[in-house]
């Protein structure tokens, strides 16, 4: 969970005019405490922008130069409509009563300030997929903090060695995993190789188990860059038509965003499904050799997470899930 960054209050006898940049920080972590709506808000930003659903897009890298141009845009009106800030006189929002400027790069400390912003609040905002991490802070974008070289639209970045004085809400706080960053590239090949939406699916949930998979993730292998079918969640019902039914003679079971599913996940020391989300794994019968090895018992037997050198066997059919979706 992200944790406010510990700094002292900026403002004083010496430069009153920080007393605004205090003001919105309290505003801003009385909005956001622990910071689960800013990464919420980029996750969203970038799976928006990726679009995997129509495109089968999953990496910053395919996008085109000008959506990442627009990432900026992006993300400033999500904040927005977030947090609901009213707009500023001159600059994005108004934030208690004082103008702020959204300002955010892919790059860290590339932010481009407008000539409006300068002497002026930024919310200044960075993220990376590839890493799992972002940032926000706050700064006051002095002109004398400030590279003179401007670029055609007369916006100015702020110098290496004043970085220090942003000061940071949040500081490299986990972002939401993008499963499909964190495969090995002979398994996506293997997963996009695949050429029907469900084939594709099936070797995602076969090849990726143990780790967290969203609906998104789960509808852009689906996709691959075709059509986009009405629900990806189908893909993953039991009986023939689904990868639930059609892995289980593998020996894998899928949970889902039940509260017993997530119980079973927990009981075999897995991660746990957070909403629309699903944990893949292998299983098999318990036996001696498995020792002190975390289990379940379903279908009036034990199970554990497989090893390679168990044999595949078919899996049990996991609980009940109607009715019992989580709704905390």
């Amino acid at each position: 969970m992200p944790i406010p960054v510990e700094q002292p209050p900026l403002f004083g006898p010496e430069n009153p005019e920080d007393r605004e940049l205090e003001l919105v920080r309290i505003n801003l972590l009385g909005l956001d405490p622990d910071g689960n709506r800013i990464a919420a808000t980029l996750r969203r930003s970038l799976d928006m922008l990726l679009d995997g659903p129509h495109t089968g897009r999953y990496a910053w890298h395919q996008l085109y130069k000008t959506e990442k141009t627009h990432c900026g845009t992006v993300v400033e009106i999500n904040l927005q409509r977030e947090f609901k800030f009213a707009g500023g006189d001159r600059l994005d929002y108004s934030i208690a009563g004082h103008d702020v400027d959204c300002k955010y790069s892919q790059d860290f400390g590339k932010w481009m300030i407008p000539p409006e912003a300068v002497d002026r609040l930024l919310l200044v905002v960075w993220a990376s997929d590839q890493a799992g991490i972002w940032s926000a802070g706050l700064l006051r974008a002095r002109e004398e903090w400030l590279n003179t070289g401007a670029n055609r639209d007369r916006k100015i970045t702020l110098k290496a060695e004043h970085r220090p004085r942003i000061r940071w809400l949040f500081k490299d706080a986990p972002l939401k995993e993008n499963a499909l960053l964190r495969i090995p590239q002979r398994d996506l090949d293997a997963i996009f190789a695949k050429r029907s939406g469900q084939q594709r699916v099936n070797e995602l949930l076969s090849r990726a188990t143990g780790i967290r998979l969203t609906r998104n993730v789960i509808w852009t292998v689906a996709t691959a860059g075709g059509r986009p079918k009405d629900d990806p969640t189908r893909r993953i019902r039991g009986g023939k038509e689904g990868a639930r039914g059609q892995l289980r003679p593998k020996g894998i079971v899928i949970f889902g965003d039940y509260e017993n599913h997530r119980k079973a996940a927990r009981a075999l020391s897995l991660p746990e499904p957070g909403d629309g989300e699903y944990v893949s794994i292998r299983l098999t019968r318990r036996r001696l050799r498995h020792g002190d090895a975390p289990y379940i018992t379903l279908e009036d037997a034990d199970w554990v997470v497989a090893g390679p050198e168990d044999p595949v066997e078919l899996a049990p059919v996991l609980p009940e899930i109607k009715k019992q979706r989580n709704t905390a």
